[in-house]
């Protein structure tokens, strides 16, 4: 049974009940049938050797042939139907045996009986019943017996051929009606299953769009709205209820693209205005550093700070800047760039800022080129080279790859650090994500956690994808770019 394919679908598996409750009831009413018709004309034997009696054996009990007496009520075999059979026992021996054949004449039997069919006929009980027996010389009989004048045992019986046949013909007939019958009822039941699971299809339709809806950020259109059927049937409160569901979802979405929406502007917004007055800081503190005029050493230390820090703000300010322009969609540069020269800089800028790295690259025989933005694909290798170095020991060796597959230009940075802890993994690249005091014990400072964010969201707007894989020793990031956006070298 387990190897038997199952239905999967619902409207598989209603069919399949369909017809499987159809064929038991059929199956029912045909053994009915089939047992109530041969015990019905089994019972007519049975009323025919009750009605005939022992006259035909008792002409065998005699030595009387039906050829010498005809009309003797012992030897006629006129009034008995071809196919009788007749037999005499004296204890377990079968004295007389004979069958009626057509024309009223009887033949006898004796020797043609096997010890089989001797230990058979022995076995039938004198209770004024019909028993079927089988003989090897004649077939299916059903038999009756009776006690004879001298003690013996006389049987009488008839062939169970016609109702065999009777039989058999019925089981035929029913095969051949049910089996049709199961075959029009499994269309017509597939076809009105179908029918009837109309609306619940096109609610799964409606759902399989919503599916493959990017529902993650920016804005959505849901799909139309499955149509409602029967509000008072199962299918009907489904797709009133999916609809509800989905103007709920909407309604949700709308909410949350219009918050997204404000987010970006205020982000926009305030770091525009916030570039300013930190570039103005930034300059006060370094002019006040300029002044050739004695300073405490309090004093200077606290304008080194703040000339230190405003740096620092403002390159954040720059990072949101970014950021919301990349979410509000703002168009990149699209021209040919050259990966190959980008990785030889970014490597060699990273080896300056930090020595205590050992820094390699693996790059292909021939220039890779795409297309895109210079200047941002730079800041991506750059914000990769820089959180190996801020976020892993001295003496880690960072490793920059480039190479194709295909059509696909990939640009990995491995490491050999302790790796990204599990528990912020899943949101590396989301922003003002930081790890730098878990891999990097020795190292507290850090930037703002938005260096991966940038990665991610450049990557993004190049059409490409970025990846991770970490684990102790071994944690490569891997940006792909599409076979979109690559072109001949």
């Amino acid at each position: 049974m387990r190897r038997l394919p199952r239905p999967r679908t619902l409207r598989a598996r209603l069919t399949a009940g369909l017809v499987v409750l159809l064929a038991l009831s059929c199956a029912a009413v045909g053994v009915a049938a089939v047992v109530e018709l041969d015990g019905f004309l089994t019972g007519r034997l049975d009323q025919q050797l009750r009605e005939t009696g022992p006259r035909f054996p008792a002409s065998l009990e005699h030595g009387v042939r039906p050829s010498d007496h005809d009309g003797d009520e012992h030897g006629d075999t006129r009034k008995q139907p071809a196919g009788t059979f007749g037999a005499r026992l004296v204890g377990d021996t079968v004295t007389q045996a004979a069958v009626v054949r057509p024309g009223d004449q009887s033949t006898d039997l004796t020797a043609p009986l096997s010890a089989r069919d001797v230990r058979t006929l022995t076995a039938v009980r004198t209770d004024g019943r019909g028993h079927s027996v089988h003989l090897s010389a004649l077939g299916g009989y059903r038999v009756m017996a009776a006690t004879g004048r001298d003690g013996d045992v006389l049987l009488t019986g008839l062939p169970l051929e016609p109702v065999q046949a009777t039989v058999h013909r019925l089981e035929l007939v029913a095969a051949v009606v049910f089996g049709a019958a199961l075959a029009v009822t499994g269309v017509a039941g597939a076809l009105w299953v179908r029918w009837s699971l109309r609306p619940l299809s096109r609610v799964a339709d409606t759902a399989a769009r919503v599916s493959e809806l990017p529902l993650a950020n920016g804005e959505v259109a849901l799909p139309p709205r499955a149509p409602e059927s029967d509000p008072r049937s199962e299918v009907g409160r489904v797709a009133t209820a999916f609809n509800r569901m989905l103007g709920h979802v909407e309604d949700a979405l709308t909410k949350r693209h219009a918050v997204e929406e404000r987010l970006r502007g205020f982000a926009a917004d305030a770091s525009h205005e916030l570039r300013t007055p930190v570039a103005s800081v930034r300059g006060h503190a370094e002019l006040a550093l300029l002044n050739p005029g004695p300073v405490p050493p309090e004093v200077h230390r606290a304008l080194e700070r703040i000339a230190a820090e405003s740096t620092r703000m403002g390159e954040m300010v720059d990072d949101l800047l970014l950021l919301a322009r990349l979410d509000a969609g703002r168009p990149l540069e699209r021209r040919p760039v050259d990966l190959t020269r980008l990785v030889l800089d970014a490597v060699t800028d990273a080896r300056a800022a930090g020595p205590g790295h050992r820094w390699t690259m693996e790059l292909p025989e021939e220039p890779v080129t795409v297309v895109g933005d210079t200047h941002r694909l730079q800041q991506v290798l750059a914000n990769l080279l820089a959180n190996a170095r801020l976020h892993t020991p001295a003496g880690t060796a960072v490793v920059a790859t480039l190479e194709t597959e295909g059509t696909t230009a990939v640009l990995g940075v491995h490491d050999d650090g302790p790796g990204v802890p599990d528990d912020i993994r899943s949101g590396v690249f989301e922003r003002f994500t930081r790890a730098d005091h878990r891999r990097r014990p020795d190292h507290h400072g850090g930037g703002a956690g938005l260096g991966l964010a940038i990665v991610a969201a450049v990557t993004e707007a190049h059409g490409g994808t970025v990846g991770l894989d970490t684990r102790p020793g071994a944690t490569t990031f891997t940006v792909r770019l599409p076979a979109g956006a690559l072109s001949s070298a």
